[in-house]
């Protein structure tokens, strides 16, 4: 059944790949954004707007059937445009919905609202435990969507860990980078610890199903990541084989790099930000048997498949002289399952804000190549 459906955030990654397969599915797609669309199939239906202003988000959510909340901020934002993105942006977008009678309303959570667990696999019943301003403001705008779920609205709120493909750059740009330099890696400690991540059809398709299933089904939080995962040294060591120079991952002692990548954070002379740096540390994966028991979810990808289609994507962007270089402006990073879209500032005379499709300014890391 074609449905009309508002994606927020459409001009960044996840945002753009859901408008354009819903538009390719039949559907009539309204795309909100900061920045303007540049994919020419989106782009009549696009308005450049600010997620939080409720009166233009309660004309733009009139007459649809759904939303699809993917808008956010980067965990390199400072705190205060942080909460007020994520928790503010989520806010608005809710009541708008509310008000605009949708018959569901998906929100695009992360896995960061679990902090950093012990228990792996990790389940959804697993108490938030938000270790920082991005993680406290994830888990406030889930606290945001369970109300008005509770409300009697249908809000699906899914919990995607990081996800790969086409347009990703953040940490994985720098990987890159140095694969096709002919460098090597360096990972924290040994690099055995197993860390899932998620390929971007496989979100798009678990948003379809969530949008296709049964209210009682959808109304629900989903943890969202590939089946099939290895270690963090195997996921890098299969772009650095797959860039031919023969370089391998190198490992750092944990503890001295975490502290170096710490101050070099507190300097603003890093993009890698504490948490991620720790999250690195440990086994971080999740259980998706909710997801695949009840809405009948089936990952195709495995971290393997999404980061060398992730990598063959840059390449072929850099190859043809595309934007796969380091951005200039502010640091940039994603943290696993970090969604973004909107920027500070009001829809006229803001500036868009760094997303995901954007590459980490590497700072001081750029200077460790002559080591690698």
């Amino acid at each position: 059944m074609a449905r009309r459906v508002v994606v927020t955030g459409s001009a960044g990654m996840l945002g753009g790949a859901l408008a354009r397969r819903l538009v390719l599915d039949g559907h009539d797609v309204v795309g909100v954004d900061l920045r303007p669309q540049d994919d020419p199939l989106l782009a009549a239906r696009h308005r450049v707007a600010d997620v939080r202003d409720l009166p233009l988000m309660s004309e733009v959510m009139a007459g649809a059937d759904a939303a699809v909340h993917c808008a956010g901020a980067l965990p390199s934002y400072p705190a205060d445009q942080i909460h007020d993105l994520i928790v503010g942006g989520t806010g608005t977008v809710l009541e708008a919905g509310r008000r605009a009678g949708l018959e569901r309303l998906v929100h695009i959570s992360s896995t960061a609202v679990y902090g950093l667990p012990k228990l792996v696999p990790t389940p959804e019943e697993h108490p938030r435990a938000p270790v920082d301003p991005y993680t406290r403001a994830k888990a406030a705008a889930e606290e945001l969507a369970e109300r008005y779920r509770a409300g009697g609205m249908c809000v699906p709120v899914l919990r995607p860990k990081t996800f790969l493909g086409p347009g990703r750059m953040g940490l994985f740009a720098m990987l890159f980078e140095w694969a096709e330099e002919g460098r090597n890696f360096p990972v924290l400690g040994r690099g055995d610890k197993r860390i899932q991540m998620f390929a971007i059809e496989d979100l798009v398709d678990a948003v379809a199903l969530v949008l296709d299933a049964p209210a009682e089904v959808a109304g629900d939080t989903y943890n969202l990541a590939a089946a099939e995962f290895g270690t963090l040294r195997e996921d890098f060591q299969a772009v650095l084989d797959a860039a031919g120079h023969g370089k391998r991952v190198v490992s750092l002692p944990a503890g001295p790099a975490v502290a170096g990548l710490r101050l070099l954070e507190r300097t603003r002379l890093s993009p890698v930000y504490g948490r991620l740096a720790l999250k690195l540390l440990a086994d971080s994966y999740v259980s998706i048997d909710k997801a695949r028991d009840r809405l009948g979810f089936r990952p195709r990808l495995s971290n393997r498949d999404a980061i060398l289609r992730t990598y063959a994507w840059w390449r072929e962007q850099r190859r043809a002289g595309g934007t796969t270089g380091t951005v200039t402006g502010t640091v940039t990073g994603t943290a696993p399952g970090t969604v973004t879209g909107t920027a500070p500032g009001s829809a006229t005379g803001a500036r868009a804000g760094s997303t995901s499709r954007d590459a980490w300014r590497q700072g001081a890391l750029s200077l460790a190549k002559i080591f690698f």
